[in-house]
């Protein structure tokens, strides 16, 4: 059975756990009634609406 001849470091572990350690960016679509980008399966929060038909008022800017 093979055995490892010394310790490894935790910069050498921790170096190769952090490539797969990356963040990804949200994939984004564009709404169907305004245009504006939205997560996926979410209400648009600038015209409120979801599936084709208004959900929620969004609220003003103020």
């Amino acid at each position: 059975m093979a055995v490892p001849r010394s310790k490894t470091s935790k910069a050498r572990t921790r170096r190769r756990k952090t490539i797969n350690m990356k963040l990804t960016a949200p994939t984004l679509t564009e709404c169907n009634n305004c245009g504006n980008l939205i997560m996926s399966h979410r209400v648009c929060p600038k015209c409120g609406f979801y599936g084709g038909r208004q959900v929620i008022t969004p609220e003003s800017d103020g």
